[in-house]
């Protein structure tokens, strides 16, 4: 009997390696679960998440033509903790409101067309070219013109 696509199931991790674990289903096959889909945070070393033995809950993703079957211990997370907020930049999280955006009308990036996006980046970009303009000028005319005399 074959575990069908889309489903979750209870599972025990039978091996880990660098690049992910190996959980046993109820139906006797065994799945790898990769390293991207453990948790919902980033994952430097897998050991601090899962270890051998240990009982899991995992959602069958999918099969290659070899019959490898592809799990996800993050995708049976509840949705609040599948994409946290307040991540580490880099990690992969996306925050609500990016800077670019700030001050313009648009509250919500997705709803905004890419020309609008690009319209919005471009006056957020001047603005801080102007800023930077301003800021140096300032500070060139106080060192005077650079004669000793």
């Amino acid at each position: 009997m074959q575990v069908e696509i889309g489903t979750i199931v209870d599972g025990k991790v039978t091996g880990i390696k660098d690049f992910g674990a190996f959980v046993k289903l109820p139906t006797g096959e065994t799945g790898m679960v990769h390293i991207s889909e453990v948790a919902a945070t980033y994952v430097s070393d897998i050991h601090d998440h899962l270890s051998v033995g240990q009982d899991v809950k995992v959602k069958v993703l999918g099969e290659n033509d070899k019959g490898k079957i592809s799990l996800s211990i993050k995708q049976t997370l509840p949705q609040s903790e599948q994409r946290p907020t307040g991540a580490k930049k880099g990690s992969g999280a996306r925050s609500s409101r990016p800077p670019v955006w700030q001050g313009t009308k648009h509250t919500d990036p997705s709803s905004m067309s890419f020309e609008e996006m690009m319209a919005a980046f471009k006056k957020s970009s001047d603005e801080k070219m102007s800023d930077l303009r301003r800021g140096s000028e300032g500070r060139s005319h106080r060192r005077g013109n650079g004669n000793k005399g």
